[in-house]
């Protein structure tokens, strides 16, 4: 290692100081190297063991090292899926005192693979769209936190195997720009870029014979387009509908849910009329729902639950329109008015089936089905009195009880006013 070397890191692995830097990345020897696959990229890319696990080198300017580092770190804060960046690294030399390029330092995603390793599986064209699909996820995910990219491709994106599909990484950071929000023109140039470079990539696979007979590059990289345009469209438009449909707010969650995002707030207004009714969503990813409730509530719950009874809960705040108030105070009272009442309506003799957070949890579902089929919002209690009868008192096999109770239950005080509250969603 030559002398005044420079390393800038949140956490140094010292293994790092024993690695050749003052010799040429393309020059480095062998035994340092691992063998793995790479994809094209315009900087010299080479992956290395380190400490037991693989990170990838990268050569560049120092400026764009600094700021490529800098990104991909708030890129994480925002939960975006992107490779770790581990150091920078500059002022290296050779022996002679000649000076070498900057690096970059990042570990490698495991189990991951670039678009060239993928596609020359022969995969088949639904395949092939699923890695597209993953594509148009992240590139989504990116604008929603205003990331604007500036050289969307296969080759600056990372592929995951994840049961059956694909979930997209991004690799190279070193063109984007964070913004406080994106503009149609900008988002439409990222889109456009993503088209004419993910056709170029995979014509140059089908020019090598890399690529499957029944794959049409053109039309899987206009895919990226349309697939794109469905996603923001379900997660950043509004959606207004006659008062009488208000159970379509549920309806648009639970669409959003099955995309694989979920809701941190809804915005709901009504016209001067009161006849009409607008949602507008706010949307986070998926992962820190059982914290979160645990932490406003204290109700210890599994992820699915937890993102349930948080929906929920978000709803009342906008109902309400408590949004400007402490967000525990809010979150202790719909514990207190709408969560423990529902429990408390359960018989005793019931309450042992399932678990409180489940039992809300299949409640809100039940909610959900009675309004779909009649067509009409249903109120709390009659919901707590038709799940009751209809579902939990035949949950198991097994009876528990001789002639349980099936009469209709009210919710207990304190209840939110003599109507339901929802019916004012």
């Amino acid at each position: 290692m030559s002398g005044s070397l420079n390393i800038t890191a949140a956490t140094v692995d010292p293994a790092l100081l024993d690695l050749p830097w003052s010799l040429p990345l393309e020059t480095w020897p062998e035994d340092t190297i691992a063998a793995l696959p790479k994809g094209i990229s315009r900087h010299l890319v080479r992956f290395v063991n380190l400490s037991g696990y693989v990170v990838a080198i990268k050569e560049t300017s120092a400026e764009l090292a600094r700021k490529e580092y800098d990104m991909l770190r708030n890129l994480q804060r925002l939960d975006i899926p992107c490779v770790d960046p581990l150091a920078v690294i500059t002022n290296r030399t050779t022996d002679t005192g000649e000076p070498l390029e900057s690096v970059l330092v990042t570990r490698h995603l495991r189990f991951s693979l670039p678009y060239r390793a993928v596609y020359s599986q022969s995969l088949r064209p639904e395949t092939a769209t699923r890695l597209v699909d993953a594509l148009a996820v992240l590139l989504v995910r990116l604008h929603i936190v205003g990331f604007f990219w500036g050289d969307v491709s296969l080759s600056n994106t990372l592929f995951r195997r994840d049961a059956g599909a694909f979930a997209a990484y991004l690799v190279d950071a070193e063109t984007g720009k964070l913004y406080s929000g994106l503009s149609n023109g900008q988002r439409e140039n990222d889109l456009e870029i993503a088209r004419v470079n993910m056709a170029g990539e995979l014509l140059d696979l089908q020019a090598g014979g890399r690529l499957d007979d029944d794959i049409d590059p053109v039309e899987i990289s206009n895919g990226i387009v349309a697939r794109y345009r469905t996603l923001w469209k379900e997660l950043t438009a509004s959606e207004e509908f006659d008062q009488s449909e208000r159970w379509r707010i549920h309806q648009r969650v639970e669409r959003l849910n099955e995309l694989g995002f979920d809701i941190e707030e809804l915005a709901i207004k009504t016209d001067e009329s009161g006849t009409q009714v607008r949602i507008q969503p706010k949307v986070v990813d998926a992962g820190h729902h059982s914290r979160r409730l645990l932490r406003l509530t204290g109700l210890d719950a599994q992820e699915n639950q937890a993102r349930r009874l948080l929906n929920d809960l978000d709803s009342y705040r906008a109902t309400f329109e408590k949004q400007d108030l402490d967000e525990e105070v809010v979150s202790h009272e719909w514990a207190a008015r709408v969560f423990e009442p529902v429990i408390q309506a359960i018989p005793k003799e019931l309450r042992g089936k399932l678990e409180p957070a489940e039992i809300f949890h299949q409640l809100l579902d039940h909610r959900w089905y009675l309004a779909q089929n009649e067509s009409r919002d249903i109120p709390l209690a009659e919901a707590v009195s038709s799940y009751i009868e209809n579902v939990l008192q035949h949950r198991r096999d097994e009876a528990t009880m001789i002639d349980p109770p099936t009469g209709t239950y009210t919710l207990p005080t304190p209840v939110i006013d003599a109507s339901d509250w929802r019916s004012k969603v």
